[in-house]
């Protein structure tokens, strides 16, 4: 493979990513619950169901070249997804003394996100049977 084609696939990746969770963020802000930032929390979970899809499909079968990997994996939910905003949500929601959503937040996201990606990695199975 060539030297720069990796870093075009995960660029691509990156930007089709960040602009679908910047769309997401859009879609969704009126349907925030509970004053937590529905839109990165989707981002964040969506991405990792979808990561744990790719990882399943890789371990199991070559339908999903390195290429299609970084360009998926890597570039694409590395853009969608989102731990910089929810670190930053989640201080705001400290700083304001909203320890209850804070909590909320921190617990939905990152139990959720074992979740999906677990998810993910059943769905493969069911996809390749």
């Amino acid at each position: 493979m060539n030297l720069v084609l990796p870093f075009v696939y995960v660029g691509l990746g990156s930007m089709l990513g960040g602009v679908s969770r910047y769309g997401l963020t859009l879609v969704t802000q009126s349907y925030a619950v509970f004053s937590i930032p529905f839109g990165t929390l989707v981002s964040n979970l969506v991405g990792c169901l979808i990561i744990g899809l790719i990882a399943g499909i890789g371990v199991k079968t070559e339908i999903l070249s390195s290429e299609m990997r970084l360009l998926l994996a890597t570039g694409f939910c590395g853009g969608f997804t989102t731990m910089s905003s929810f670190v930053y949500e989640l201080g705001q929601f400290v700083q304001d003394k909203e320890y209850f959503y804070a909590s909320s937040y921190f617990v939905a996201t990152l139990a959720g996100a074992g979740l999906v990606f677990v998810l993910g990695l059943w769905l493969s199975e069911l996809l390749l049977r």
